[in-house]
């Protein structure tokens, strides 16, 4: 299926990551042009890298950034738009999650750390590039939140209520982009393991940790995910055949939000 992905410029915040920089291959593979932003540069290069020696995949570009500084976010979209004329998807990626801590015991510290680069960085990035989106009258923006958004997560006060928010920024675009031709959608995935989500609880707790364990024993297909899953979904709905798909938020998760006896 071509996804209609060619020569369009895609921007993944946290594309140096896991999930950021699965995002970015297929992204590439759909023909897009990706844009791998990270504060972590090398990280960022060697995504970049990777995506150029790959035949048929679009054009990649590294690029250094901090979400939390305005002035280097508008000066980081400038350089896109000198390369790529403008950016016409976005994917919100960028976070922290470190902290397991009660509420009466939180790190301050640790609280605004993470509202400054979860979320206030989310929307930095999305006010820069959002209106030329609709402007343009074409835009795709992919939010990512987490089963902790949507249901809280123990000792993760910061990043819960952060990946909550993730969700009603993402729907707040969704209604303001609605009649210029870009949508907004977010994705709240289940845990994701990599190379060991083939494996089952068992396997898991022998081999691996016992909190992936638990997790996958609450999951009713009795895995964990892979990055690939998450950026399967990210390349649909930045594709033209989710141009009627908008506010949504969408669990990739393996049925663990379901309720199961």
């Amino acid at each position: 299926m071509d996804f209609g992905l060619q020569n369009r410029t895609a921007v993944v915040t946290g594309g140096a990551g896991r999930i950021g920089s699965a995002d970015c291959r297929l992204l590439a593979n759909e023909g897009a042009n990706v844009v791998v932003l990270d504060v972590d540069a090398d990280g960022a290069s060697e995504v970049a890298d990777e995506i150029d020696g790959t035949a048929g995949a679009g054009d990649a570009m590294a690029l250094e950034c901090d979400l939390t500084d305005v002035d280097d976010v508008q000066h980081s979209m400038a350089d896109v738009r000198d390369e790529f004329g403008g950016v016409d998807i976005l994917v919100n990626n960028a976070a922290m999650v470190d902290a397991r801590s009660r509420v009466g015991d939180y790190d301050d510290d640790v609280w605004s750390r993470d509202v400054e680069i979860n979320l206030t960085g989310t929307y930095n990035i999305s006010k820069e590039v959002f209106p030329e989106m609709c402007e343009r009258g074409w835009g795709r923006v992919v939010n990512m939140s987490s089963m902790a958004g949507w249901y809280g997560g123990f000792g993760q006060l910061s990043y819960s209520a952060t990946k909550a928010a993730m969700i009603g920024l993402g729907r707040t675009m969704a209604l303001e982009g609605a009649q210029s031709g870009v949508t907004s959608n977010v994705i709240a995935p289940n845990i994701v393991v990599g190379d060991w989500a083939d494996m089952d609880p068992d396997e898991l707790r022998e081999n691996v940790d016992e909190y992936y364990a638990r997790i996958a024993e609450a999951t009713p297909m009795r895995h964990l995910g892979t990055e690939e899953d998450v950026a399967n979904m990210v390349t649909y709905l930045c594709s033209e055949q989710a141009s009627y798909v908008t506010g949504q938020v969408i669990g990739v998760t393996g049925g663990v939000d379901l309720f199961s006896f």
